[in-house]
Order: structure tokens, then sequence, then C-alpha cells
């Protein structure tokens, strides 16, 4: 008698488990459209880390877009990213900064926008030109590491 609870406690956690599988399987691969409104904008970078396509694009914290490519230039050799910014922030000025910052300590990484102060306005095709890349955290303790042991 006793094992046969024991089986059907085993099996209701087995389904119980299979179900939140087959649930965040369905709902990770559920493909998002991509927004076709708004403007895209693009950035050089000398390293995006492990940034993705599908990356929000922030202004002070609040989302204003989405990462779209993320691609190599061949003639610059850097990563060239394209954004796609919201069409309700079409004042953002044409000498803003993008940086890719870190969610968290070693979270998921986003482009951080900071806005000039020029009058003219990003449009359709910009380019932003003022750009901090990625930080690498290996690349960061081999500095501290280097400089430890060098002086």
């Amino acid at each position: 008698m006793k094992s046969s609870r024991l089986h059907q406690i085993l099996g209701v956690f087995v389904l119980t488990v299979a179900g939140f599988a087959v649930l965040a399987t369905t709902q990770l691969s559920v493909a998002t459209e991509p927004s076709t409104s708004g403007f895209q904008v693009i950035a050089h970078f000398n390293n995006v880390g492990a940034m993705r396509v599908d990356a929000p694009v922030t202004m002070a914290g609040v989302p204003i877009g989405r990462v779209e490519a993320i691609t190599l230039d061949g003639r610059t050799f850097e990563a060239k990213v394209v954004m796609r910014i919201d069409a309700e922030h079409k004042t953002i000025p044409a000498d803003s900064s993008a940086s890719i910052l870190t969610i968290g300590l070693v979270g998921d990484q986003y482009v951080a926008l900071e806005p000039g102060g020029a009058e003219v306005s990003l449009a359709d095709g910009s380019a932003i030109t003022i750009t901090q890349s990625a930080v690498i955290l290996e690349q960061v303790i081999g500095q501290i590491v280097y400089n430890q042991g060098g002086g």
C-alpha cells in the first residue's frame, strides 16, 4: 500500500516537471515578430561581448528599442550593431553616445544610449559615432593580475 502511494506521488511529480519543461520550451521557441515601426540606427564597437540580437536598447534605464543585427564590418573589422528605436523616441540628439553594459554582475548585455546636446535628431540610417565597447571580465582580471605582478 505504501509503495502504491509513493508511485502516485512520484508520477504526479514527474508529470509536473514534464509539464513545466514543455511550457518553458514552447514559450522560449515562440518567435517574436520583428518590429517594423520606428527607425534604424547603426553603431560600431570594438567588442560587443556576448550581446545578442533582440537585446534591449535603453536610455536613462527605459527601454526604447531593440538590437536588430550584429555583424562584422569587413572594412573596419569592428562589430556593426543595427538597432531599431521605437518611433515615439524620434527626438534623440544626433550626437548621442552608445555603450554596451551588463545587467547585474554577469547578466545579459544591452545597449545604453546617453543623450548628446545637438539640436538635430537621429534619423533612419543614422550612425552613432561615440561608442564604448563591452567590458570583458577576463580582460579586466588579466590586467589586474598583470599590474599586480609587474609592480
